[in-house]
Parts: structure tokens; C-alpha cells; sequence
């Protein structure tokens, strides 16, 4: 009965560091446009979105536009798939994803809307 134990204490201690290494592999850190470049992994950069119309273009499910992170840089960012609804209206986007030479490639994008719920001036 014994060697049973042991052998299950061994199966679950090797799943459970497994899953651990497993969670730590998937966690994306915030950085900056800077910190990107030098990244070996996927990474979370969050900002502003710069909002001049010839700084944001949408072909072919590809959407272009340029975003200044937290320390004032400035970088275009290119993503994917489908623009997401009041992507014009967001205060804030965090991109997921790796720096590509100049350019940030997303693969997700995460938008902040001002609340419907918020005060707003009357």
C-alpha cells in the first residue's frame, strides 16, 4: 500500500509542478515599446491610441494604427482580424502580442470605452 502512495504523491507532484510552469509560461507582462524589442515572448504593451485619421487604416482585416505607450513611445501596430466596435472611441488599448522590427504585430486587442455609465458634462 505504501509504494501505492508513493507513486501517486510522485504523479501528482510532477503534474502539479507541471501545471505551475504551464501558468508562468502564460503569463504576459506588462512592458513598454522598448522593453518589446527585447522580449523573447509575447507581451502586454498598454496605451493610448493616437487619433488622427491618417494614423489608423483598416484593409482586408488588417488594422493599422499607432499607439504611445505608458513612457511616450510611439509605435505603429498592426493586428489581425476584425476591428473592434468604438475602436475610435477607446481611452485606452492593451496589444498582446511581440514587436516585429518597427512594428508592434497584435494578436489581441484589448479596448477600454469610456462607461455609458460615466458622468459626463452636461
Amino acid at each position: 500500500m505504501k509504494k501505492r502512495h508513493s507513486i501517486i504523491f510522485i504523479f501528482l507532484a510532477f503534474l502539479i509542478i507541471y501545471f505551475l510552469t504551464e501558468f508562468k509560461l502564460s503569463l504576459n507582462p506588462y512592458v513598454s515599446f522598448a522593453e518589446a524589442r527585447t522580449a523573447h515572448s509575447t507581451v502586454q504593451v498598454k496605451g493610448t491610441l493616437v487619433k488622427e485619421s491618417d494614423m489608423i487604416t483598416y484593409r482586408n482585416q488588417e488594422l493599422t494604427f499607432f499607439l504611445v505607450d505608458e513612457k511616450g513611445n510611439k509605435v505603429p501596430v498592426c493586428y489581425q482580424g476584425t476591428k473592434p466596435d468604438n475602436f475610435e472611441h477607446a481611452t485606452e488599448i492593451v496589444v498582446v502580442g511581440r514587436q516585429n522590427g518597427e512594428t508592434f504585430s497584435a494578436e489581441k486587442l484589448l479596448i477600454k470605452c469610456p462607461s455609458k455609465y460615466e458622468k459626463r458634462g452636461l
